[in-house]
């Protein structure tokens, strides 16, 4: 079985530093399923490609067997000739080093994202392109995929569960390694060996930085730990508690920072009042809150027949607790829990849940990512949940001084990372709205002043059918 990796970062060859493994010669490896080889069949200052090469011992393999297998069944089968655990096992043996983002020689490289494309030539997956694509593209990778044929003498026999797969992605060494190393006995669903408690840990270490945020990752858990459902559910209980200390009551500590500072004017109120006319405007009946905290704005849509479908996420698991119970969801009354559905997700990952709404709403929500995360959110939003209109609100930073318990320079909220000021604000939306096809409108929310603006800034985009 063969997987490449191929960059054309420059020079390239310094993709030799990031792997820990020479250009210029084959490195050999003994395992415990059979050999593996990491060679460089084209090296250049423009392009270099590492490949990592398995060849799996059956024979070897099954005598050192324990249990009971047909010998058919063991002889013959797919296992040397397919990415399997065997190449997780392999990864995780030859690309150690690398797989923890060190580089010695070249240490600023291994934390700078340079474009990368893997290749499988041959990956079993179950569940098809579809889940292929599932669970690669919410990470930011472009995949290319080709069913192979049962037989190429006999193509009515139709396609195999076979795919040959390239990924691509400007990124990191590391993440890519690492993805590769869960997610490929995740589309075989097998693993070659016995699963335990052993890797629940490897999985929570592998996927620390990625899994508790992933669309698929009850799914991931599952296929990883071989369906056992106990450890698939410790898995996933582990990972939203040790994503960070304790984040969802640091949330809450934080909330209850801005709410002092905006109590004075009743902001919060006036934001929900200036969405909801937002959205009545826009004729919208299947509303998205992305990032919708303790379901206040929920509640109001609830209360609104003309919101049919109704959508709140939020990152955190808490914050879903609290909306449920804002909504007495154990009280509620079985027409209106038709019309709402609460989930856990991330903004920062494509998430097919939030496709086919009318409006998304980000009330509050952009402030708290990190600046080099923008552009991801605005393609899961802008490109690939695209509703027909997205309604956007954030602090105006110039109307801080107005705020008396605020100190000079600091921020409404201690989870900002950035706040704007108008001109900043208008100049990103604008050029959002002309790179995804949007039209955008700004209004503000509060008191408008002439030399500090207003509160809160919002702006509407709507998708202009002229421009698509």
């Amino acid at each position: 079985m063969l997987l490449t990796i191929t960059t054309t970062h420059q020079p390239a060859t310094d993709l030799g530093y990031l792997l820990h493994k020479n250009p210029d010669r084959c490195h050999p490896y003994e395992l415990s399923v059979g050999r593996a080889f990491v060679f460089y069949p084209e090296q250049s200052k423009e392009r270099c490609t590492a490949a990592l090469l398995l060849d799996v011992d059956p024979i070897g393999l099954v005598r050192g067997w324990r249990g009971g297998a047909e010998a058919l069944e063991q002889y013959v089968n797919d296992r040397p000739y397919v990415a399997s655990s065997f190449m997780s096992v392999a990864l995780s043996k030859v690309f150690r080093t690398a797989m923890t983002g060190r580089s010695k020689e070249r240490p600023e490289l291994a934390l700078t994202p340079i474009p990368f494309e893997a290749h499988l030539p041959v990956l079993p997956c179950r569940g098809g392109e579809a889940f292929l694509r599932a669970l690669f593209e919410p990470l930011g990778y472009e995949v290319e995929v080709a069913a192979l044929p049962l037989d190429e003498k006999f193509p009515e026999w139709g396609q195999s569960r076979y795919l040959t797969v390239t990924l691509r992605k400007t990124g990191l060494l590391k993440d890519l390694l690492t993805h590769l190393y869960v997610l490929i006995p995740v589309l075989d669903d097998e693993k070659h060996y016995w699963v335990s408690d052993d890797e629940v840990e490897k999985l929570l270490r592998h996927g620390k930085d990625w899994l508790s945020a992933h669309p698929e990752r009850e799914r991931i858990a599952d296929r990883y730990l071989k369906h056992r459902r106990r450890l698939a559910r410790t898995a996933l209980a582990r990972l939203s508690e040790e994503d960070r200390p304790d984040p969802d009551a640091e949330a809450e500590d934080h909330l209850r920072e801005e709410e002092v500072v905006e109590e004075r004017i009743g902001l919060g109120e006036q934001r929900i009042g200036a969405v909801l006319a937002a959205l009545k405007s826009c004729g919208a009946t299947a509303v998205a809150d992305l990032g919708c905290g303790d379901g206040r704005l929920l509640a109001r849509l609830l209360d609104d027949r003309q919101f049919a479908r109704i959508l709140g996420m939020d990152v955190s698991y808490r914050a879903i607790e609290r909306a449920h119970q804002r909504l007495h969801w154990d009280r509620m009354s079985p027409l209106k829990k038709e019309r709402v559905s609460l989930i856990q997700g991330s903004l920062t990952y494509r998430d097919s849940r939030l496709s086919g709404y009318d409006a998304a709403v980000l009330m509050e929500v952009i402030e708290h990512m990190d600046l080099h995360r923008l552009a991801v959110f605005e393609r899961v939003v802008f490109e690939f949940a695209r509703p027909g209109h997205v309604i956007i609100t954030t602090p105006n930073v110039e109307y801080n001084t107005n705020f008396e318990r605020l100190p000079a320079g600091e921020f409404r909220h201690g989870d900002h990372r950035f706040e704007w000021n108008r001109s900043e604000f208008q100049a990103w939306a604008r050029s959002t709205a002309e790179r995804f096809l949007y039209d955008v409108r700004f209004l503000p929310v509060g008191a408008d002043y002439p030399d500090v603006g207003p509160p809160t800034q919002m702006a509407v985009f709507s998708r202009d059918g002229t421009k698509r």
